[in-house]
């Protein structure tokens, strides 16, 4: 039933050979009973940290990854394996890590302490070690804290999204007291670390459940993204919408790829629209200028999230830009080629097929200008453009020896190039360089 890594298992036979018991938990165990190949493997040991250092050390790296939380990596020919001893229960004042670790030499109180039974399982000699029902769980789709689930969050607060990206990643339910838990312990997010929260929220984005998740549990949503709250229930008015604007927004985020900053930018896409609400005399909504507000929020959302540089500034682009419903002609499609770059262009395009397709249950049939759009795009690129400096025909020495100086030769080579790109003049140096004189006659 189980192929496990025969790398794993001989760490285990080490710690075994020592006469300590030894087990493998958590994901891996979760995942070989879903029949998937475990990709991160833990085992948990009863003995403490110093004791799994003197068996293993001579025989594998070791590395002292956690010893304040008895937890050290061992290495076995490239896989790494994280060995922690047994653990018991004891008090979170931080609502994040345990005031003191107390060691225990029995498996089950370690067991105990996991945040949901289809993690509290572990595999050993004797086989499936399951106190809690995980593997119950497991068959029934339903994610379930181990004990007293408010005491679980209350522990940990990041368990809240972590148990949220857990079943979106194996698109379960949760069960409800789980659930409840879940809603009431939310405002204890404030006590996780930015960065802790970005990885969690963002791989729960990408998840196949995302979509039902977030319509599930917008309160956590806008506790981590609370420029999103006046998008909760915001009717649209709109005869094109038939969703509020959180509900259209988490539709998007469902069709686009689950690629992180694409279903980010999906997500906050409309955000702005409540700011820029107004009803002309039939009564019909309108939102002039919301990708404007959109952006600002989004710049917002990307800085208190921790994002890199490169992907907010990704992700708030491609907010601002979502409804320039770029033509399907090679002169604007090569212009936003050379603007955007082309990665960034498809994911346009991208998002603003979503953004159409997300306005009703049964949207009309998609128009063909954003498909028609992308094919030109693909063709264009085949023909290897000129869409960045780098790759025009003449440079900054070329400006200068023309007799151009300070900002004078970026704004040359940018016109030239905007002119190239756009397919109105050839990417030739002969035909470009008086260009350039003419520039300075100009200046």
């Amino acid at each position: 039933m189980f192929q496990w890594d025969a790398r794993a298992l001989e760490i285990l036979n080490t710690l075994e050979r020592a006469g300590h018991q030894a087990v493998l938990v958590g994901g891996c165990v979760r995942d070989a009973l879903l029949g998937r190949e475990p990709h991160d493997y833990d085992a948990a040991v009863s003995a403490p940290p110093e004791e799994i250092l003197a068996a293993c050390r001579s025989k594998f790296k070791c590395i002292p990854t956690g010893l304040a939380h008895g937890t050290v990596t061992v290495v076995h020919n490239g896989l790494p394996v994280e060995v922690t001893a047994f653990r018991k229960e004891g008090t979170y004042s931080d609502h994040r890590h345990p005031d003191r670790v107390a060691y225990t030499s029995r498996l089950e109180e370690d067991l105990a302490r996991r945040d949901f039974t289809v993690n509290a399982m572990a595999w050993g000699r004797s086989g499936l070690i399951d106190p809690f029902g995980g593997q119950a769980d497991l068959a029934a789709g339903v994610i379930r804290c181990v004990g007293e689930p408010d005491r679980r969050f209350q522990e940990d607060a990041l368990r809240v999204l972590r148990g949220l990206r857990l079943a979106a990643q194996l698109d379960f339910r949760l069960e409800g007291e789980t659930a409840a838990a879940i809603r009431r312990n939310t405002p204890l997010l404030s006590y996780v670390a930015w960065e802790r929260i970005q990885a969690e929220f963002l791989r729960l984005l990408c998840c196949p459940g995302a979509e039902r998740i977030l319509l599930d549990f917008p309160e956590t949503v806008c506790q981590i993204v609370p420029e999103l709250t006046p998008a909760v229930g915001f009717d649209q008015k709109n005869p094109h919408h038939c969703y509020d604007v959180y509900t259209h927004s988490v539709k998007a985020l469902g069709r686009v790829r689950p690629e992180p900053a694409l279903r980010l930018a999906a997500l906050l896409h409309d955000g702005g629209k409540p700011a820029c609400f107004s009803l002309d005399g039939q009564g019909v909504g309108h939102f002039y200028g919301h990708e404007g507000e959109s952006a600002r929020l989004a710049e917002q959302a990307a800085a208190r999230l921790r994002l890199d540089k490169g992907t907010q500034e990704r992700v708030v682009t491609l907010v601002a830009r979502h409804g320039l419903q770029i033509e399907a002609s090679p002169r604007v499609v090569r212009r936003w080629l050379q603007r955007l770059g082309p990665d960034l262009f498809f994911d346009l395009l991208e998002l603003e097929r979503a953004d159409g397709m997300a306005c009703a249950p049964r949207p009309a049939p998609e128009p063909d200008r954003c498909a028609q759009a992308e094919t030109m795009a693909r063709e264009i690129l085949a023909q290897k453009p000129c869409l960045t400096l780098k790759e025009l025909a003449v440079n900054g020495r070329d400006a200068l020896a023309a007799g151009l100086s300070g900002p004078a030769v970026g704004r040359a080579l940018n016109r030239l190039l905007d002119q190239v790109a756009a397919g109105d003049l050839p990417n030739d140096r002969s035909v470009l360089l008086p260009l350039l004189n003419r520039d300075l006659r100009e200046e």
